[in-house]
């Protein structure tokens, strides 16, 4: 079994504009899909991935309803597990979360940097508690972002600082935080918070990589790819070159998953 925690696919109408839009700002990476779902499924198939969470990102408050539609008409809380997402600074926002909830999605993208944040901006408690009391499960993207220059909203101190805000369960993806490794081994790991592996190979040095599975310990590592621009033959070939047990392995790759989804 192999869950994907961490995959990314766009409407029909604005997939080509957004990949080539994202592929420019990244500095040229490649995509290994075309952004549909569609791509997206057949992707899966290849990497022979059996059940995948689908990540959204609201970069504005108009778009926060059309992007929640989005992701609950390829949501099936079966084998597709898609998160919605909205605007911090949208003014309907702790609405949105309720209609998230509503259309029975399990959780939440937000993403620093897109959307103009800091994660232990005090603004974003109302946020936090909302999503709380709802019972969602948050994703943030952290650490660098290849599209923007520093300062990041999510790195590992401000997460650090954030965590105490929180009452659901919070994901950060990227092993915590892509290019973060020693300030994820000094400030988060050990704490009430899950890493994903997503976008690992080639960005997360080996040696950090087996060091934050190592002191963070394997229940709260998630497999994850971040395709469209990376697969699970890269991310796979990472975790193939590092020391973790079987049971590890089955934690990481759908169990802990499975658990958080709850299924």
């Amino acid at each position: 079994m192999l869950i994907d925690f961490h995959t990314h696919a766009f409407p029909e109408k604005i997939a080509k504009k957004a990949i080539e839009k994202l592929s420019y700002a990244s500095g040229g990476l490649v995509p290994h899909t075309n952004g549909t779902f569609f791509d997206l499924k057949r992707l899966f198939e290849e990497s022979q991935i059996d059940k995948a969470v689908v990540l959204s990102i609201a970069t504005n408050a108009q778009q926060q309803k059309n992007v929640n539609d989005f992701a609950a008409s390829i949501n099936d809380n079966e084998t597709i597990f898609a998160f919605g997402s909205v605007f911090p600074d949208a003014p309907d926002a702790l609405y949105e979360l309720e209609r998230i909830k509503s259309l029975g999605l399990k959780g939440v993208k937000l993403h620093p940097d897109y959307q103009g944040f800091s994660v232990d901006n005090e603004k974003m408690k109302p946020i936090y508690k909302k999503i709380g009391e709802l019972g969602l499960i948050t994703i943030f993207h952290a650490g660098q972002d290849y599209g923007f220059p520093p300062p990041y909203g999510a790195t590992p101190e401000k997460l650090e600082k954030a965590l105490s805000w929180f009452s659901s369960p919070v994901v950060a993806a990227h092993f915590g935080g892509v290019g973060s490794g020693q300030a994820v081994l000094d400030r988060l790991c050990g704490k009430d918070i899950y890493f994903d592996t997503s976008f690992g190979y080639g960005t997360m040095p080996k040696y950090y990589a087996q060091k934050i599975i190592d002191t963070h310990g394997a229940d709260k590592i998630l497999f994850g790819t971040d395709s469209p621009w990376h697969t699970a033959k890269m991310e796979i070939k990472l975790l193939e070159s590092l020391e973790i047990s079987f049971g590890d392995w089955e934690k990481i790759t759908h169990k802990n998953a499975e658990k958080l989804l709850g299924i």
